[in-house]
């Protein structure tokens, strides 16, 4: 019976709450292993993708002769890198005389396989073969469009799960609100055919339209390659049922005179009781309770000096 250790430092401790399952989880991080062989095309892929997901991406450029997705046992050390560094998406690059120029993407669900699936690679263009104004060039961490063009990504079930992964390996962080200011990039997905998908990376180039809407250009930056879908896995029901579960969501407590305005925002009103100034115990050196007394005093001897003066014309 294994034993459940507990942290024993603050350090372990604060990573361990970090990790743990939230009701809004955090951005997905993306792990890029290599085979036990790759080629020159997939090296320059990997070193790619690392790029446009540079902040939210783990590279580990050792090869790994464990890992074999779609293999009995060949996933053991793959579900341990992802328990390691906190990845939940992987991009695994290899090569070989079956399976040239290969790339496997998947997901894990709890640190384990979720689902894979399996591309090769073709008329891989990289970055540095395009040339353009580099004042257009997307800048790290942008939010990026992404455009599924065709038929195919709604019919064939190959391209449907393509889809859903490229979106999550693309996407990044989940927000609420964007500044539209902020879009320089697009990806565009377009299907050639039943298991054949063009991807390419653009920028976007505002100019003057006479209008208040810009008008907006696409410049291809790169990296631009053909996808060619070979085998994929798709999770089994209950493990699918288990991923898509939600937590419900909190009820606002009802805060009691409190209104919202359009123009004044949060209005509240406060209730305060009657404060009985007259009642209140004031100190006893007070300036103004000594100015008082002098007062009282100069009149009680002017009253008894102007007494005094009486009594003395009687007399």
């Amino acid at each position: 019976m294994s034993e459940i250790k507990t942290p024993k430092s603050g350090r372990a401790r604060r990573v361990l709450e970090k990790r743990a399952p939230k009701l809004v989880e955090d951005g997905k991080k993306t792990l890029i292993l290599h085979g036990t062989k790759t080629s020159i095309i997939i090296n320059a892929v990997l070193a790619e993708i690392y790029n446009l997901k540079k902040g939210s991406a783990v590279k580990f450029t050792r090869k790994n002769e464990n890992i074999r997705p779609f293999e009995s046992g060949g996933e053991t050390s793959l579900e341990f890198f992802s328990l390691k560094t906190d990845c939940s998406l992987f991009v695994f690059g290899s090569h070989s005389k079956k399976r040239p120029d290969n790339l496997v993407i998947g997901r894990t669900y709890d640190h384990h396989i979720y689902d894979l699936v399996e591309v090769g690679v073709e008329n891989f263009r990289s970055m540095g073969s395009f040339s353009y104004d580099r004042k257009i060039a997307p800048k790290v961490g942008s939010k990026p469009f992404i455009a599924f063009i065709g038929e195919g990504f709604e019919t064939v079930e190959e391209l449907k799960h393509l889809k859903e992964v490229l979106l999550d390996l693309l996407q990044g962080e989940v927000v609420d609100n964007l500044n539209l200011a902020g879009l320089d990039r697009i990806y565009l997905c377009t299907a050639l055919s039943s298991n054949r998908v063009f991807f390419s990376h653009c920028a976007l180039k505002l100019k003057k339209s006479g209008t208040t809407v810009p008008r907006i250009e696409l410049v291809e930056v790169g990296p631009s390659m053909d996808l060619v879908v070979r085998r994929h896995r798709l999770p089994n029901e209950s493990l699918r049922k288990e991923a898509m579960k939600q937590a419900p969501e909190k009820t606002k407590k009802k805060l009691k005179n409190v209104k919202g305005d359009a123009i004044l925002g949060t209005v509240g009103k406060i209730y305060i009781p009657d404060q009985k100034v007259g009642e209140t115990a004031l100190p006893h050196k007070v300036k103004g309770l000594k100015r008082q007394r002098r007062e009282a005093k100069l009149k009680s001897e002017a009253v008894n000096g102007n007494t005094s003066k009486k009594q003395k014309q009687d007399e």
